[in-house]
Formats: C-alpha cells, structure tokens, sequence
C-alpha cells in the first residue's frame, strides 16, 4: 500500500505552480508544494548507486530532481524544507543534508536537426554546469594540468578555424571530469542528476543521427557512471527505459525504476489524498468528481495517480472562472506524434483493439519495457508498449510483461485519441480525391443513396465511439466531426457547423453559391439500432425548428434536407428537397 504524503499550507495567498520546476522558486515565492521529499529518505535507505526513474512526461521528475539538487548540494538553506516531511528524520537531514557537490544537468533541449548541433547544444549544457564550480580554476587541490582540464569544460565556443574548443574528447570526459575535481576539491564523492536523459536520442532518431548520437551518450554515462570513484550516487529521469545494450553497456549498478515498479510509486504525480488536499485548500471539493473523472486513473506500482500537471491547470482556471469546463492541458505539453504513427501502422484487427479501448475496455497485450529509439516503429507491437510507457495508456490489475490488461486512463486522454483519429481519418480520406469528389457531389442533388454507401465505407476504415457510458451527443459529434471533415474537401462551398438557425442550431449549413443550393444535415445516433427512425427524427427536427430558414435568406432557393443517422458503423441517409 502507498503511503499517502502531505501537503505543505502556506497561506491563503499561495499561487500555482504552473510550469515551474525549480524547488527554491516554489518554496520562496508563495507556491503550493504538495510535499514529495520522502523520496530524499527512500533514495538513501534503498540504495542504488545508478538510479533510473522512467515517468511519462509532466508527472513531476524535473521538480523532484531540482528538490534532490538542493537537499544535497552545500550550502543546502534548511529553511526551504521547513514544514516537509523530510526533516522529520533528524539523523538522515544531519549526515546528509547540505552535504555533497551536486552535478544537476537537464538534457530536454538537446535536439537538433544534425548531429553537430545536437552536440554544440550538450556542450552547452554541461558547459554551463561547470562554470557552477569556477572556484575549481583556483582550487590548491587541483594540479595546474588539472585546471587547464577544467578550463577546457567551460569554454564551449569556437576558436578561429571553428573548431570547438571543448573537443569531441573532452565532451566524452566531461562529467566524469567534473565528479573527480569536485571529489579533489571538497573530499567529497559527487552526486550526478540528469533529467531527462533520453531526449537526445528520440531527437536523433527523428532527424537521422541517432547512431552518432547513442555513441556519445554511451561514452558519457560509461565514463560518469561505470567504476567512477568520484561518484556517491546518480539519479537519471526519462521516458523510455532505454536498452543497457544501447547505452548502459557493462554497468551492472544500474537500478531501474519504472512504472511497473512499486519502489517509490507514490513520489510522481498526485495521489487521490494530495488531490483531495489542494481541491480543499482552494474552495473546490465540490469539483473533485469532475477532476478525477478527466485526470486520474494512472497507475504506477501499487498507487492510483493523478497526472498534476493537469489537477493544477485545471485549479489555476476554476480559480478564475467556477465554471471552467475541464479539458486536455496534458496534450498541449508536447506533441502526439505516437500516436499518428501508431494509427498509420495500425490495421483493421488493431482499429477493431482501438475501438474498445476508446469504449472503455481493456485488451491484453505484451508489453516490452525496455527499448531502443531505432525499435520503436519497427513493430506495432513495440508502439503499444511505447503508449503505455509514455502515459497514454495504463495497466488494469497486475503487471505481466506477457499479458498486460493495457486501458485508456481517463477523459482526457480517451479526448486525444478521438481527436487524433479525427485528424488521421481526414488524412486517409484525402488520399482519394475522385471518392471524395463523388461523396460531397451527391449531396445537393439529394442523392441520399450515394451519400449512405460512400459514407458507410468511409465509417467502415474509422473507429467508432460506441460506449455506453458516453452522452448522446457526445457520440452524435464523433460522427458530425467526420462528415464535416469530408465535406471541408469542397473549398468553394459556405459550411457552418452548429450554426444558429430558425429555432436552434441546425449541424450542419451548407450554401453553394453557384447554384443557389442550400443543404441542411441533422445528425442523429440510433442507440437502438434504428436507424430508420433515427433519419425521420432528424428530418422532423429539421422542420419543426425551421433550420432552413437562414438559408431562405441568404438566397438559397434549392434547399436539400438531409438526415443522417448513426449507429457503431454503419449509417442511413435520408433526404428531402
């Protein structure tokens, strides 16, 4: 069971934190912490000497990492932790608080288009780090080659013949180069963080040097990492639990943390209490329903998360506005290329397992979490293990790597998919030009049965919404957003969607201006299969509510009434002239 942590209270002036991931600025300019420095106690009393936490973005690894870095580091100021629960452990805080040089680099924006500059960037990165220690150029524990050694880590530009000063070798050394001087300095082993180590990789897989790029990255951990005795310990953040054949070659310290893993569950993300706390402190109980409904449902080792970087967007604008609807701030962090790519391999059998995740089941599925960058689209298998491992998917029950029960963790990430499949069918069923000519011709001639036969093969390649649990109208958009999409093809039509008309907004308003020709479409979901009645009811609607009369109007004399009803794939088209 997960021990549930605490939430530091400030006053009622405390703000939120909203992308902010330096632990000093939260705790001395007035932000809400939800206290996670039981971690501090977990790394020492269950020592690993290499540290490996894999995360989905967002869940809070970049602050943990910056709240290490300042317990650690000398000069540690003690009054940042004052009301934590770390010092509550007096003899843990005394041997180590304050007390170790702390390397702390963050590989996020070391990502180029070529490797060079992928390198330049690295070389900045670290560069930077090391002018930290600028006390190191007059250290008398330093010999003076020594010096000139550290001298060559912090000039990271070029010379005159554009060669980089901090060469190839040096950049290789750097970080074991950093752990021995500290240690010659202080007499005292170092303390390596790296968030976000795989970065890079993903980076150079995407534009064409990844290669290049594993060799260095698997240099630079070998030499920081394998048999340094500069090196108390070192903590490394990342999505993806990367091969050790990739690049954690021969180092046998390794102690790899991930999802699945119990150890440490409770420290990334927000728990159900933490939610609970921060919906209190702020007036909002009466929306945690709402926020666990669209923001939980992660599950890492034994506890049930809730991703944060949502719960505090979405308190940040109820604090504005009461009445804010909930939506996916998750998806604006980085971009949803997995998931394009995975719904570009996927076929009909793997739409058929999308389909049911996106209704809410689970689907069984083996589950590789160790992976190169290079493997990943190799196999849509490794794509399904890559959606779970990134946060888009999560696990029912217990872990089995051969048969994982994988589901859609809430609201919003069901929302993603939807909206990506939107965007993914729009793109296959541009591909067909002529097919989409025909399908869009066939409306204002009220020719019902061509608009049925092509818009039912057109749901046959798609994925239908089929959840019993979702509203009504929630499915009758699905089916809205792919016909207004097909019908976007015709550039010199005047579409409105949900435009206001007569007694009420009508779905669909077209005008054609060439002919004169106005096209109402009401859109009904037959949850009993009756599609049929679903056509009279939508045509009904479409005259009692008056939704042509806008068209009336605006001089469309030729008005053609359609209603289309929908049920899981399949569809019937009725119209009226």
């Amino acid at each position: 069971m997960a021990v549930e942590r605490s939430v530091l209270i400030l006053t009622k002036s405390v703000k939120l934190s909203i992308g902010i991931d330096d632990f000093e600025k939260i705790r001395t300019e007035g932000f809400y912490y939800v206290d996670k420095t039981g971690l501090i106690k977990e790394l020492l009393n269950n020592w690993g000497e290499v540290n490996l936490f894999t995360r989905p973005r967002r869940f809070g690894k970049s602050l943990n990492m910056s709240m290490l870095k300042y317990f650690f580091e000398y000069g540690c100021d003690s009054r940042l932790f004052e009301g934590l629960a770390i010092l509550n452990e007096r003899e843990l805080c005394k041997e180590n608080m304050g007390k170790y040089p702390v390397i702390s680099i963050s590989l996020k924006d070391v990502g180029a288009r070529t490797y060079e500059n992928a390198c330049s960037l690295l070389r900045s990165v670290i560069g930077n780090e090391a002018m930290r220690f600028l006390f190191l150029k007059d250290s008398d524990r330093l010999s003076y080659e020594e010096k000139r050694q550290y001298e060559r880590l912090v000039t990271i530009g070029k010379n005159e013949q554009s060669q980089f000063l901090m060469s190839d070798d040096v950049l290789t050394d750097s970080l074991f180069t950093l752990c021995k001087f500290l240690h010659r300095h202080y007499g005292q082993k170092a303390i390596l963080l790296v968030d976000e180590y795989d970065v890079p990789l993903d980076k150079a897989q995407q534009f064409g040097y990844y290669e290049e790029m594993v060799s260095l990255i698997r240099n630079l951990f070998g030499r920081a990492l394998k048999s340094n005795n500069s090196l108390h310990f070192a903590v490394l953040t990342g999505c993806l639990r990367i091969t050790k054949e990739s690049i954690f070659t021969g180092l046998n310290n390794l102690h790899v943390l991930s999802i699945t893993d119990v150890e440490y569950d409770e420290y990334f993300g927000f728990s159900d209490s933490e939610v609970r706390a921060m919906l209190h402190y702020y007036a909002l109980d009466d929306k945690y329903e709402l926020v666990k409904t669209w923001y939980d449902g992660y599950r890492f080792g034994n506890a049930e998360i809730f991703c944060p970087w949502d719960v505090i967007n979405y308190c940040a604008k109820l604090r504005i506005d009461p009445d804010a609807a909930p939506r996916a701030f998750w998806v604006n962090t980085s971009g949803n290329d997995i998931i394009r790519t995975f719904l570009g391999k996927a076929g009909p059998a793997t739409r058929r397992e999308l389909e049911r995740l996106i209704d809410g089941e689970s689907i069984s599925k083996k589950v590789r979490q160790e992976l190169t960058y290079r493997d990943i689209y190799k196999d849509i298998d490794n794509l399904w293990s890559v959606l779970f491992t990134t946060g888009y998917l999560t696990r029912r029950g217990s872990f089995d790597e051969k048969h994982c029960q994988l589901a859609i963790p809430n609201l919003e990430i069901r929302e993603i998919f939807t909206e990506q499949i939107y965007e993914w069918f729009q793109e296959e069923a541009r591909k067909d030009t002529p097919k989409l000519d025909a399908f869009c011709g066939a409306f204002p001639l009220a020719d019902a049965e061509t608009v049925e036969e092509l818009f039912n093969a057109y749901l046959r390649k798609t994925i239908s919404i089929r959840d019993t649990g979702v509203h009504k109208d929630k499915k009758e958009n699905f089916y809205h957003g792919i016909l207004l999409g097909l019908l976007s093809h015709r550039e010199d039509w005047i579409i409105d969607s949900n435009a206001e008309s007569g007694d009420g907004f009508s779905d669909i308003l077209i005008e054609i201006e060439e002919s004169n020709t106005g096209i109402v479409i009401e859109i009904k979901y037959a949850d009993d299969g009756n599609l049929e009645n679903g056509c009279k009811r939508a045509l009904a609607q479409i005259e009692e509510r008056g939704y042509a009369e806008r068209l009336l109007r605006d001089g469309m004399n030729n008005i053609v009434k359609y209603g289309i009803a929908c049920y899981k794939k399949a569809c019937k088209a009725s119209a009226q002239i």
